[in-house]
């Protein structure tokens, strides 16, 4: 990997076009996306493509907007690509079209992909008023608080570690205002969410610190996927991998902290109210027992999230097409990553629940309910 990344400053060097030979490349074809709606599929079936079936439709369209908005197209779906039934289009579909026009002003129309943005805004929308329903108030809070945390993610974050601050510092910053903001939007000013939101802070500092040793006792270097790869090509080489990698740690962590502190100062308090004689030992030992709870199904939900969202590295491991050693590919970056993002984020979650315990039964058991 280390060669691999030496190589790519000598690449950039060679690809860069200069005034001695500029005049030598050849410009790219011309591309043009529109959206239009489909017609009447013409033909379609399946094909051999070097042994491997491949499908395709022929279509016709009407383009809603774009170069060609307002006339009948006819479009290749699979021809270029190959697809699989489930990507076959249908009568009255919304489609997005890709228009390619050739340097001999040849000009080709494909299906670049299928317009679901109106269906996700629906989505959206009920999700968005199921929880206004559900919650009420707070359910007017919790989105309040989505909406303030994508702000602070897409507005101070991203743009911070674009301009080359460290990923790391700039997250744990963005990560710290998302939290005090969102969390009294949500629940609203009182003791035991103040004390739900000290408790997250030192867990996500603590987080922090544990990744930060995993990454360097496991020499993890950021580079496990396509993506990160890619950040290293031209102006984002500059953004530090591994910080970006212990990022993504802090803020995949960071709503399951914020859930089980507050879930968990809640609990405290509605002990003490339930017996008001109870004392600090009293609140802790039966605080720290529904935690416990509590913790051994959020650890087992983490972990799912994380498999989740990389199913397809577990696939891979599975197939194994290149017929590697298993702990060959266990070893690999690819898969490590996602490894001490679990144990990571799980030691932070089991840290926070002493953590918020300790300081509500402290605090609660010294005050009325």
């Amino acid at each position: 990997m280390k060669k691999v990344l030496l190589l790519i400053p000598l690449l950039l060097l060679l690809l860069t076009p200069t005034k001695s030979f500029a005049q030598n490349i050849l410009p790219t074809p011309k591309e043009e996306y529109f959206k239009a709606r489909v017609v009447s599929v013409i033909r379609e079936g399946e094909r051999d493509n070097q042994g491997y079936k491949s499908y395709f439709q022929t279509l016709k369209v009407w383009a809603e907007d774009g170069p060609q908005k307002g006339k009948f197209v006819t479009v290749e779906n699979g021809a270029e690509a190959q697809i699989t039934k489930d990507q076959f289009v249908n009568s009255g579909q919304e489609i997005i079209v890709d228009k390619v026009t050739t340097l001999n002003n040849n000009v080709s129309y494909s299906v670049y992909d299928t317009y679901r943005l109106t269906n996700i805004f629906i989505f959206l929308i009920i999700f968005c008023l199921a929880v206004i329903l559900i919650a009420g108030l707070k359910g007017v809070g919790s989105l309040l608080g989505m909406t303030v945390s994508f702000g602070i993610i897409l507005l101070y974050i991203v743009p911070s570690i674009l301009k080359g601050n460290d990923p790391l510092t700039t997250t744990l910053i963005g990560a710290t205002i998302i939290i005090l903001l969102t969390t009294y939007l949500a629940h609203g000013i009182s003791w035991k969410t103040s004390i739900a939101l000290i408790s997250t802070l030192i867990s996500i500092f603590l987080t922090a610190s544990l990744a930060i040793l995993a990454v360097n006792f496991t020499n993890i270097s950021g580079i496990g996927n396509e993506d990160a790869f890619a950040l290293q090509v031209g102006t984002t080489s500059l953004i530090n991998l591994k910080g970006l990698f212990l990022s993504g740690i802090i803020i995949a962590t960071l709503g399951a902290l914020n859930d089980i502190t507050t879930t968990q100062s809640m609990t405290i308090l509605e002990l003490k109210k339930a017996d008001p004689k109870l004392n600090f030992v009293a609140l802790f030992t039966k605080g720290f027992s529904v935690g416990k709870e509590h913790l051994a199904s959020l650890v087992n939900t983490l972990i799912l999230a994380y498999v989740g969202s990389a199913f397809a590295v577990f696939i891979f491991f599975v197939l194994n097409p290149a017929k590697v050693p298993y702990w060959l590919v266990l070893n690999s970056e690819i898969v490590s990553d996602e490894v001490v993002k679990i144990i990571a984020g799980s030691i932070g979650l089991l840290l926070s629940i002493p953590i918020v315990t300790f300081l509500a039964s402290l605090i609660f058991s010294r005050r009325k309910a």
